[in-house]
C-alpha cells in the first residue's frame, strides 16, 4: 500500500487526539505477552507509556498491515518504531530501547495499541 507523508501526519493526528482524551487502551492480556514483559523488565508506566505515544512521528513509521484476525479483515494496522531510552527494573542501567508499536484506529476514534514492546528484529522506516 503506498501512503504519502501527510497520511500518516493525520492519522498520527487522530491517534494521538484519542490518546491525549484518554481513549485508547495498551493490549496487555494473554496473547500480549511481550507488551507486560517491557512493564516488568524496564521502569516504565501508563505516563511514560502515553508521553511516547504522544512523541511519534510520521519518520517513526514502517508501514501497514492488514487485519487478519476474522471478522476485522477490515481494519488497518499501523506500525511503527522509536527509540527510547528506559532504566532497567532488576539493574541499574539506562538502555536504548527499539520498541516495536502497532496501533489500530478503530471507527469509533478508540485506539487499541496492540503491540507495544522491544522489537525482535529491525524496522525498515517508510520515509527513510
Amino acid at each position: 500500500m503506498k501512503v504519502n507523508k501527510k497520511d500518516i501526519e493525520n492519522y498520527l493526528s487522530e491517534v494521538k487526539t484519542a490518546i491525549t482524551n484518554n481513549r485508547y487502551l495498551i493490549a496487555r492480556n494473554n496473547k500480549r505477552t511481550d507488551n507486560i514483559d517491557l512493564f516488568l523488565d524496564y521502569v516504565i508506566d501508563e505516563a511514560k507509556a502515553k508521553e511516547i505515544l504522544l512523541s511519534l512521528t510520521a519518520m517513526d513509521f514502517s508501514e501497514i498491515l492488514q487485519n487478519e484476525h476474522k471478522d476485522f479483515e477490515h481494519e488497518k494496522l499501523y506500525v511503527f518504531g522509536k527509540d527510547v531510552n528506559l532504566l532497567e527494573r532488576n539493574g541499574t542501567e539506562e538502555r536504548k530501547v527499539s520498541l516495536y508499536i502497532k496501533i489500530n484506529k478503530l471507527e469509533n476514534s478508540f485506539v487499541i495499541v496492540i503491540s507495544f514492546h522491544e522489537q525482535r528484529y529491525p524496522l525498515r522506516y517508510y520515509f527513510i
